[in-house]
């Protein structure tokens, strides 16, 4: 296939899709049950003129198809309001909350690639070994595990029973930090349980899909070729059997990476992490619209985005794509 033809369909594609989710998100959470212009007046007795004026600063009033107008308006700005619940603008808001999420999900998300990677590899060049029995029976309970019951159950652990790590934030609260090194000790303090329980729960889907993708590998007529020119074990397995073996995995590794900006809600929420995943947990529970479709919007984007990568790398790495 044409390289320019290739690249401008895999493009054309994906910006049809962040369209397509960018429509899909303004009425996805304009379906929720609850009127969020009762957020937007104080607590306790008000009155319903006052409601009326905040309706009408943020076009709650309008019909549905102006403020679609609207919506798409700022979206093509990058300006996405004012959140209902905190109202400052919803990038200030969302900005706050990127850096602790890339740090959680990307410090779990090398984690998980890197050690599923390798023993998947392991597993499958010495299969129903014992390595292969347990790793492999450990990956389909890790892979199955609910994070959320992950997550307690490590802070069952961890924290309250045995009191190494703690319950959750990113710093102690109230406390003052004299020097950056004791700053930097203490987030890797509050980072290592979440990112290690976020890790575990990954763990074994990289695991499983590399291990069975390089089964299949193994049995291709050139690995046998390989072998029958002489080649050692850990040549075949190295130079011609895991190279090809990563191809399918090149898509759920960039996937993955997409989802960093994405966050973690179930463990940032139990966690009490302060990145996007726990914004958008509680910009549901509050129904901050504006916070909920820049979120969703931000993390649909990362994920296209990343697969976009993958389809060009995937010119590059497979021959078969050019056929």
């Amino acid at each position: 296939m044409d390289k320019r033809r290739y690249f401008t369909r895999k493009i054309l594609n994906a910006l049809l899709t962040i369209v397509l989710i960018a429509s899909f998100n303004f009425v996805l959470f304009r379906i929720l049950p609850g009127d969020p212009a009762r957020l937007l007046v104080p607590k306790g007795r008000f009155s319903m003129d006052a409601m009326a004026k905040q309706r009408a600063n943020f076009h709650l009033d309008k019909p549905m198809w102006e403020q679609f107008i609207y919506y798409w308006k700022d979206t093509v700005q990058l300006k996405f309001g004012d959140s209902f619940a905190q109202k400052r603008p919803v990038a200030q808001v969302v900005g706050e909350r990127i850096w602790p999420t890339v740090i959680l999900v990307g410090t779990g998300t090398i984690i998980a690639t890197a050690v599923g990677l390798v023993t998947g590899v392991i597993a499958g060049w010495r299969r129903n070994s014992k390595f292969d029995v347990i790793t492999t029976n450990s990956g389909m309970v890790m892979y199955s595990m609910p994070t959320f019951w992950v997550c307690l159950i490590f802070i069952m652990i961890f924290s309250t029973w045995l009191r190494w790590f703690p319950v959750g934030r990113m710093y102690d609260p109230g406390v003052v930090y004299t020097s950056w090194f004791s700053q930097f000790g203490a987030l890797l303090h509050h980072l290592f349980l979440p990112a290690f329980t976020f890790a575990i729960t990954y763990m074994g889907e990289y695991h499983l899909i590399v291990r069975s993708s390089l089964t299949g590998v193994m049995k291709e007529d050139y690995v046998l070729t390989a072998r029958a020119k002489g080649l050692s074990d850990s040549n075949v397995l190295w130079r011609h059997v895991a190279p090809n073996a990563m191809l399918p995995t090149v898509t759920l590794v960039m996937m993955n990476i997409g989802f960093v900006l994405s966050g973690a809600i179930l463990t940032e929420a139990v966690f009490n992490w302060p990145g996007l995943g726990l914004l958008s947990y509680d910009s549901m529970v509050q129904r901050d619209y504006p916070v909920m479709q820049a979120v969703f919007l931000l993390g649909s984007v990362a994920v296209i985005a990343a697969n976009l990568i993958a389809d060009i790398m995937y010119y590059y790495l497979d021959p078969r794509v050019k056929a």
